[in-house]
């Protein structure tokens, strides 16, 4: 999308700033979801994402792994096809959903200053504690758009392909295909706040720079640095306080009952990198000076 298709739809909505402080946010969301949406690059990412856990159910159906083989829940797929986006999920969160967003908030900033409409929107005016605000809940929203490209073709192509009933959990009961639909959205909402989490760090890091590419390679490095970390024993105490550490607990939803002792750390991590990378952003982006 050029800067041209984006003034027209941006002055629109910052031109209605009086009919209230409310519906300004929720206009200003829904031109930014549009640009998201709208962008080609976003829309073939969402298509990779999509492709892996239909392949993953394909490789299954055709060859069918041992115990041990692949990531976890692939050797239970012929079992029941809801394990599919479990799997997919397992494979996907450590490099191609991190990428999806380091796009996403590398381009949220950086992006518009680039071409130039930051600057427009900013002498309409928009307050920029608003528009951040509005760009960081796109970016939340862009987080459960990216996991739901996973789950939902990898829940319909494993049900088609292995079909479903009850599944057995990681403790060894029983949960009827209700209670596990719930277990995998359960696990979608916090996969989706650990990301929601690693786009306030994207932000922040976008409004560092007016080179959205580089800032989204920044990003993936983050990223790429933290797992790196995590994977070094003799940093075990630092392990714990990493915005990625608690991500692989999702598994825990599959348990009987549920363990939630990792998985609500790791939405507390999430909440304390959200608040402090956004506000962060926030003291970067309140004096930034707009230069294009």
């Amino acid at each position: 999308m050029s800067a041209a298709d984006v003034l027209p739809s941006r002055s629109a909505t910052a031109s209605r700033q009086g009919e209230g402080r409310r519906l300004v946010s929720t206009r200003l969301l829904a031109s930014e979801l549009r640009l998201i949406g709208g962008r080609r690059r976003n829309q073939a990412g969402l298509v990779v994402l999509a492709a892996v856990p239909i392949m993953m159910a394909i490789a299954v159906k055709v060859s069918t792994p041992g115990p041990g083989d692949g990531p976890d829940f692939l050797s239970s797929i012929t079992s029941n096809g809801l394990f599919v986006p479990f799997a997919a999920l397992s494979v996907e969160i450590a490099m191609f959903l991190p990428l999806a967003m380091s796009m996403l908030a590398g381009d949220s900033v950086a992006g518009e200053a680039n071409i130039g409409t930051l600057r427009y929107l900013l002498t309409v005016p928009v307050d920029r504690a608003r528009l951040l605000a509005v760009k960081y809940a796109s970016l939340c929203l862009g987080a459960l758009w990216g996991v739901a490209a996973v789950v939902i073709p990898g829940a319909v192509a494993g049900i088609a392909l292995f079909g479903t009933g009850d599944m057995t959990t990681l403790s060894g009961s029983q949960l009827g295909f209700g209670a596990a639909v719930w277990r995998l959205v359960l696990a979608s909402l916090y996969l989706s706040a650990g990301l929601a989490a690693f786009a306030a760090i994207g932000l922040f890091i976008s409004t560092l720079t007016e080179q959205p590419i580089g800032a989204a390679i920044a990003i993936m490095v983050v990223n790429i640095l933290a797992w790196i970390l995590d994977a070094v024993p003799q940093l075990g105490w630092l392990h714990p306080w990493l915005f990625m550490h608690d991500w692989l607990a999702f598994p825990d939803l599959l348990r009987d009952p549920i363990q939630w002792s990792n998985l609500l750390h790791g939405l507390g991590i999430d909440l304390a990198y959200a608040v402090v990378f956004w506000l962060a952003a926030w003291a970067r982006f309140a004096g930034k000076d707009i230069t294009s």
